[in-house]
């Protein structure tokens, strides 16, 4: 079984052109794309991501 890779906004900003910190964020907070947060950072499961930026193009 593979660990989820969870990306930090950074992170995951870097993997996407195009993609902001804000806009990450903002997805995060809106509840677009599913995160979790740890102390007070939002963390992004890596192939979560990529699937629903893949669903938008």
């Amino acid at each position: 079984m593979n660990k989820p890779r969870m990306l930090t906004i950074k992170e995951a900003s870097k993997l996407i052109d195009g993609l902001t910190e804000f806009r990450i964020r903002q997805m995060c907070i809106t509840g677009e794309i599913h995160c979790i947060m740890a102390g007070k950072k939002y963390l992004v499961n890596q192939s979560v991501l990529l699937e629903h930026i893949g669903e938008k193009i």
